[in-house]
């Protein structure tokens, strides 16, 4: 979030007089009306402050405010009008979540420790997401490698998958990317509970009974149930409840964290189905050609996201490595299985501290060979890190498949 501020007026000579009066003071931007502090926030944004006057033609202070408070919840809001009513300030306070409300005329001491209460309350804001966000973020991946170790099939996976997500969200701009990346990261927690003999039939590309395949398919559901109730898990818990299906109309969230929610369980749903057609042995192209015949009203740019982020073959370096040779960042080529048959690392997943320790003690005791094959970003290829701090499958053959 940056320090500056947005003053809002329909009358241009007074935003020249809150420039003269604040611009030694604060980076000031102005807008002269409502409609025009749209655009200047869409193209000059964002804001840490944003002063809107109350009464403006067309588009008044409450429904800009309002509306500032959809595109852009973390700005703070402060209305300043010369229309002192109760009744507006409590419909400003409670519709648009107004920080502070001034009066005209208001002199500069006033209005300057306003604007000081507000960056310090926007700095406030970013300083707790940016905490909430690492926070949860690194505890998430500290759950994943774990779960990886007992179920590298399925974990693999959404590792995978993690960089996919993390890559259209960037592409996106979509609002706070770090619950997209988390949601990415456990969609494959409900395998936990799935028998290890239905996970290794699915990352084989076996066909299941119809009773394997509906306890396969309800995974998701088992991860909503145990993520929901962790703090500010409910709506993650939510995109990877659907990610395999189109989700129920809900009134249980707002209207604008309501479509945030479906955009990552859409791009979930498509992550998942590129990764399972590329793991198959389509092509890239291949892949983006068959999921924007299959999803008819699909935004392009997730699929064009996928393309960027998924590691092209040619570009990356292959060869056949000990375990003392493993680093982080490299791509397991091969199912990895321990002596007595139980898979260790599955095919395509990335090498990570907690891994290469696993794979040290099965060598150790006697339950592992040293070899493994392996393949690493060329020299012309920039990969996605995997942060050493952090579909709906489609009836019939897509089912069930990993």
């Amino acid at each position: 979030m940056t320090g500056k501020i947005l003053f809002v007026d329909d009358e241009p000579a007074i935003l020249q007089g809150y420039q003269r009066l604040l611009r030694t003071d604060f980076p000031i931007d102005t807008a002269v009306g409502g409609k025009g502090a749209l655009i200047v926030i869409e193209t000059k944004g964002p804001y840490a402050v944003v002063v809107s006057d109350m009464r403006m033609p067309e588009m008044d202070g409450l429904e800009l405010i309002c509306k500032i408070k959809s595109i852009a919840p973390d700005t703070v809001r402060i209305v300043l009008t010369g229309q002192a009513s109760m009744a507006s300030a409590i419909g400003a306070i409670n519709d648009g979540s107004i920080f502070r409300f001034l009066t005209k005329p208001c002199n500069k001491e006033t209005m300057k420790n306003t604007l000081l209460a507000g960056l310090a309350q926007a700095r406030l804001i970013a300083a707790e997401k940016e905490i909430l966000g690492k926070t949860l973020t690194a505890c998430i991946q500290v759950i994943t490698e774990v779960l990886s170790l007992v179920n590298p099939a399925a974990f693999s996976r959404a590792m995978r998958i993690r960089r996919y997500v993390v890559r259209a969200a960037e592409v996106l701009r979509l609002s706070d990317p770090w619950r997209f990346e988390v949601a990415a990261m456990m969609s494959q927690l409900g395998c936990v509970s799935i028998a290890p003999e239905i996970i290794r039939a699915v990352h084989t590309c076996q066909l299941l009974s119809d009773e394997d395949q509906a306890r396969y398919d309800h995974h998701p559901m088992i991860a909503r149930r145990l993520l929901e109730n962790i703090p500010r898990m409910k709506q993650i818990s939510w995109m990877i409840a659907y990610q395999n299906q189109i989700a129920p109309l809900s009134m249980d969230f707002p209207d604008v964290e309501m479509a945030e929610m479906n955009m990552g369980a859409q791009i979930l749903r498509i992550a998942l189905q590129f990764d399972e057609l590329v793991q198959k042995g389509e092509s890239r192209g291949a892949a983006w050609t068959i999921l924007n015949r299959r999803f008819k009203d699909l935004d392009t740019k997730i699929l064009d996201a996928l393309l960027q982020t998924e590691r092209d073959p040619e570009k990356m370096l292959m060869h056949t490595c000990t375990i003392g040779e493993l680093s982080p960042g490299m791509i397991v080529r091969e199912d990895t299985y321990s002596a007595k048959g139980s898979l260790l690392v599955a095919r395509g997943q990335e090498v990570t501290a907690a891994m290469i320790l696993k794979l040290k003690n099965f060598r150790d005791s006697g339950g592992l060979t040293d070899s493994l094959r392996v393949s690493e970003p060329g020299s012309e290829t920039k990969a996605v890190p995997l942060n050493n701090t952090l579909s709906l499958p489609s009836q019939g053959q897509f089912a069930g498949r990993m």
